[in-house]
């Protein structure tokens, strides 16, 4: 579920009950939305995410550690300048809104007591991280919103702060008797008059109490008795404030769908796993599906840079495979040549064309050739010489350009594939660092530029009798695993296509293992989408790397081939 206000008011009181009056010892801001806040309290670590991402706003504690830039954005660098040191005096939230208010309190330069406050908005691609210090003036933001950017609020250092323009909805923390007021005279689908006469409240919360009063989540007020149903809802409101259940929902593939503070009766049907705390719950989901956001985002401008240079590729292909077909004319014009030359005294200078025998066909039958009327028997020979010489090395430099081109591309698709598979940080650095050494990518000289990650590693399996597989995801990791195999072990890859390296850790696998391996081989290939893969196996030692050759590049011989099926599991 999004961080609607019914979520946050959980999330809250469980951030109160761990922050509260513990010290700042490190803050860190890995996104340009994502501050992380490290805070000893009780004799622990409290480790408190705060993210403005339009898709995951959120607060919670975590346990994953993110690497930082160099060089810390502004709104850290303040964030440390005031409230390193100090206390967690207070968390609340504003209302029953999607705002979230942290409030320290620390000693200024003169060493006076002094407060500052975090305020944490959640509303979608508008949420934003804005520190204020206690006149209520805008220090930082990890947004900043101009004047031209809205015309309703504006964010910026400086400014007084403004809270976001309220709907003139009911909270949905008011009485009940305001609740009941606010859903008479409703009308359309249940949940949406729930919806939109309370704010807090996300569709899927809104549904859920919709099933609670009327049994229904998609019931319709004109088919309900409001008076009876309007006391159910806020009954329903009232007990699942109280009813912390934090636990995760998953789909029938077993992959997580939601995160949710209480139990949804509407949704008993799915699968759930419970947590002792809403922060292990929101961490657990979050956690994939931020990386998967981030590694999308960050890796879009390599897509876009391997997609435009494989499109130069395939064009410059196409032409120079056309050149090397207008190059057949070769021969042609080497025999207009010779029988020219054998026969100048039956041309004359200012014909137009002559029919001379052709030794070279049974019978010499007659052949017509076309002459330039400005130039003499031997002149014109000399001509069709010319055109053949410069056929012959126009042929000869297509070919060379052709062969060269097609490895590029193959080089690119290769890379396009590795970027696909990229879900780390540490994966899509190195496939920036290599496109950046040939020259397709411009170097990083961002000041936020992050810190030295640890290196990427394969991808492992075991087969069903344990022995260990491991698959490349990029090109180093592809040169590692080939260049550190033993001899004996098996090498696999997909036949005369872009994909990952796989090594079979064993010298004597059974059957099963090189099928699976094969398996895997095909999955991770750019022919993956067909239903067999043309895979090659041979042993390590046949397996070597060109001098100069790019990374990823191997030659290899006494290999088998087999046809596999991209693996599914």
């Amino acid at each position: 579920m999004p961080m609607d206000g019914l979520t946050l008011s959980f999330v809250a009181r469980e951030l109160q009950k761990a922050l509260v009056g513990g010290r700042v010892d490190k803050i860190s801001q890995p996104e340009r939305d994502e501050l992380n806040i490290l805070v000893r309290n009780q004799g622990r670590n409290q480790l408190l995410l705060l993210s403005a991402s339009a898709g995951c706003a959120r607060a919670h504690i975590t346990r994953e550690k993110k690497v930082s830039p160099l060089e810390p954005p502004m709104l850290c660098m303040l964030l440390r300048k005031h409230i390193s040191g100090g206390r967690v005096r207070d968390v609340r939230q504003i209302n029953g809104d999607r705002i979230l208010e942290i409030e320290f309190e620390h000693l200024d330069e003169l060493g006076d007591s002094a407060r500052k406050i975090l305020i944490c908005e959640f509303m979608g691609r508008h949420s934003n991280l804005i520190l204020v210090d206690g006149e209520g003036r805008i220090l930082e933001c990890a947004r900043r919103v101009t004047e031209s950017m809205s015309s309703v609020r504006e964010v910026l250092p400086g400014l007084r702060y403004e809270r976001p323009p309220e709907h003139g909805k009911t909270p949905f923390d008011a009485p009940e008797a305001d609740i009941v007021r606010a859903l008479q005279g409703a009308s359309g689908p249940l949940h949406k008059a729930i919806a939109g006469a309370i704010s807090g409240l996300s569709v899927q919360t809104a549904r859920e109490l919709a099933f609670r009063a009327a049994g229904n989540e998609d019931a319709h007020t004109q088919e309900l008795d409001m008076s009876s149903i309007a006391p159910a809802v806020a009954r329903a409101l009232s007990e699942v404030q109280s009813q912390t259940a934090p636990a995760l929902l998953f789909a029938e593939n077993g992959e997580p769908v939601d995160v949710v503070a209480f139990a949804y009766l509407s949704r008993a049907a799915l699968r759930s796993e419970r947590f002792e705390t809403i922060s292990e719950a929101m961490d657990a989901f979050y956690r994939a599906r931020d990386r998967a956001e981030r590694i999308k985002q960050k890796s879009a401008a390599l897509h876009r840079v391997l997609k435009n240079n494989i499109e130069r590729c395939e064009r410059k292909l196409a032409l120079q495979k056309e050149a090397l077909l207008g190059s057949e004319r070769m021969e042609e014009y080497r025999v207009k040549g010779e029988l020219l030359t054998a026969s100048l005294h039956l041309a004359q200078k200012g014909m137009k064309s002559v029919t001379i025998p052709n030794y070279y066909e049974e019978g010499a039958p007659g052949l017509e050739v076309q002459l330039d009327e400005k130039l003499s028997p031997g002149q014109n020979a000399q001509r069709y010489f010319k055109l053949y010489q410069k056929a012959r090395s126009a042929k000869r430099l297509a070919a060379e350009q052709v062969e060269k081109t097609t490895e590029e591309l193959d080089y690119l698709e290769g890379q396009m594939l590795n970027l696909s598979a990229c879900e780390e940080e540490s994966e899509l650095a190195e496939l920036r660092e290599e496109l950046e050494k040939y020259g397709y990518v411009r170097k990083n000289h961002n000041r936020r530029q992050m810190k030295k990650l640890e290196p990427s590693k394969p991808m492992r399996f075991d087969s069903p009798t344990g022995i260990p597989i491991l698959v490349g995801k990029n090109n180093l990791q592809n040169d590692k695993l080939t260049s550190t195999a033993e001899p004996n072990e098996w090498w696999l890859h997909a036949k005369d296509m872009p994909g990952s390296h796989v090594i079979v850790l064993s010298a004597d696998p059974d059957e099963e293992t090189l099928h699976m391996a094969a398996r895997l081989a095909a999955r991770y290939s750019k022919g993956a989408s067909a239903g067999k893969v043309p895979i090659d196996m041979t042993r390590r030692r046949y397996v070597k790397k060109p001098a100069g050759a790019k990374p990823g590049f191997v030659i290899y011989t006494n290999q088998k081939t087999v046809l596999a099926e991209p693996w599914e599991g």
